[in-house]
Parts: structure tokens; sequence; C-alpha cells
């Protein structure tokens, strides 16, 4: 046997060894087809491949390896009728996982996105059957949660017909058409500018209540405060009356004289003050005396 034909031989055998070696990774599982047929073992079964190294028939049995991981299915607005009749946009994610490696392949082909399909068709349906028995207001916010376990456990019971394990249902979002979130948002903008416009209303005839109450208190009290101060100013001018009398009466010319002595004190209180009397007048009648007395 020349050289060339050992080498030959070396390379098709290395060709062989590496077409019979196959290798699974972590997270991964897989199967093996001979002639379109899955593998089975001694009992029958299904013969599953684990993470390691496996070896294989080759050019007969074909390897089919599945991402047995958590996945998650992610949908973005669908389009959901309440008991309303009104459309939603709802935004969810599934996370699900393969379970039965045969039966996920024999039902989807190992096709993930059939699979996804097939999953999504179902959790759509669920969701359509729960807000088909609600109203907006309760999808949005009270029953949100109870929506979503009923869903998952639906899913739950039809995708194991799949091999598949739904963990987790979630709605992230809960939005509304453009149209109808336009007239909702006019109806509540409309309900609250009618709810305000009662306040303000309320808040008026309450401040002209108070407003009325203050004026009448503030006229009661100016009334009271003169009626007072008349009283009072006709005392003082009753006292000043007897004070005056009672010095007219103790001398009369003295309370003349100090009086008309308070008069020109009065008049005569800058230089530019000045009047027009006859000079014999009552009231220079003291000044005539004093020139009197001075002449004297």
């Amino acid at each position: 046997m020349n050289r060339s034909t050992v080498i030959i031989i070396v390379i098709i055998a290395l060709i062989v060894g590496y077409a019979s070696i196959f290798t699974v990774q972590e997270g991964q599982s897989g199967l093996l087809t001979r002639l379109g047929k899955l593998e089975r073992n001694a009992n029958g079964e299904v013969k599953i491949y684990t993470p390691g190294l496996h070896f294989k028939v080759p050019f007969i049995n074909q390897v089919l390896i599945f991402d047995t991981r958590l996945q998650t299915l992610d949908i973005e607005s669908s389009r959901i009728v309440t008991e309303e009749k009104k459309d939603v946009l709802v935004d969810y994610y599934v996370k699900w996982r393969i379970i039965d490696l045969s039966r996920y392949y024999t039902r989807t082909q190992g096709n993930p996105f059939q699979a996804e399909t097939l999953l999504r068709q179902q959790i759509n349906d669920g969701l359509r059957a729960q807000f088909g028995k609600r109203n907006i207001s309760e999808v949005v916010s009270g029953e949100r949660t109870d929506i979503m376990e009923t869903v998952q456990l639906q899913a739950q019971s039809t995708a194991q017909n799949l091999g598949i394990d739904v963990i987790d249902v979630r709605i992230k979002r809960i939005d509304l058409p453009v149209e109808v979130s336009n007239a909702v948002f006019e109806r509540m903008r409309t309900e609250r500018q009618r709810i305000a416009n009662g306040h303000r209303a309320d808040g008026k005839s309450k401040a002209e209540q108070i407003r009325a109450q203050a004026d009448a208190r503030s006229a009661i009290i100016v009334a009271e405060a003169r009626s007072e101060g008349q009283k009072i100013r006709g005392k003082g001018d009753a006292r000043a009356a007897e004070i005056y009398a009672n010095a007219y009466g103790q001398n009369r010319d003295f309370f003349n004289f100090y009086r008309s002595m308070d008069a020109y004190r009065s008049i005569f209180n800058t230089s530019q003050d000045f009047l027009v009397l006859q000079p014999d007048g009552d009231f220079f009648k003291y000044f005539n005396r004093a020139d009197a007395q001075v002449a004297e």
C-alpha cells in the first residue's frame, strides 16, 4: 500500500469519525432521526440526548438540537374587545420551555416559530374570553391579576399537548386605540370640567355667604362703635360744659378774659394771619382796655 492510499484512508477515517461525533451544549437536548424517523431505545421510547459528547451513525442519523432553556414570547399591540365593545391594545409576554421533547417535535416539527404561533393563538383566545367578561376599568385596575392567573392556567392545560410548559403570563400594558382614547379623554375632560365648575360654584356661593356675614358683622361693629362714641362724646361735652359753667360762676371777668386770650392765640398763630374788624368791637375789648389803662 503506497503512501497516497494511506493518506486517503486516514482522511476518510477522520471525516467518518468527525461525522460520527456530535455535542449537546448545556441548556440543550438532542434527538436523532434515522431516515426521517425518531431513534428509539430498547424499550421503544424516544431517545433524548442530554448535554455532553455523543456518537451517531454518520450519513444515516440526523441530529436535532433543541433549546430547553426558559423562552420568552413577547406580544405587542394585540387588539382585544372588552365587555363594553371597546377595543384595547394589550402588550403581554409568556415564559415557556420544552418539557416533552418528543411530543414537541411531533406536534411542531421542532419549529420554534410554529410553537410560538400556536401558543400565541391559545393565549389570545384566553385573553379575549376574559376581557369579554369585563369592562375597561376592571381590566386596567382591579382584576388584571385574576386575568393573568386564569389565562396561564388555561394555556398550561392546552400547551402540554405541544410538549410545552407555560411558566408565566404577564400583561405589560393596556392601551386604548387612538380613536377610542380621544373619545375617552374628551369624556373624562368634560366630566372633570363639570365637577370643577360645580366646585367653583359652591366656592363662590360660600364666599358670598362669608362676605355677606362679614359685611353685616362689620356694619354692626361700626354702628355699635359710633353709638358708643356718641355716648362718650356726649358725656365729655356735658362734663366740659359743667366745667365751663363752674369756672364761669367762680370769676366771670377772669373767665371772659381767659377765653378771649385763648381766641387771640388761636387766630394770631402765625404772622400770615390777619382780620378786618372794627377796633371798637367786642373782640378787641381787652385790647381797648389795655390802651385805656396805658393812657391813664
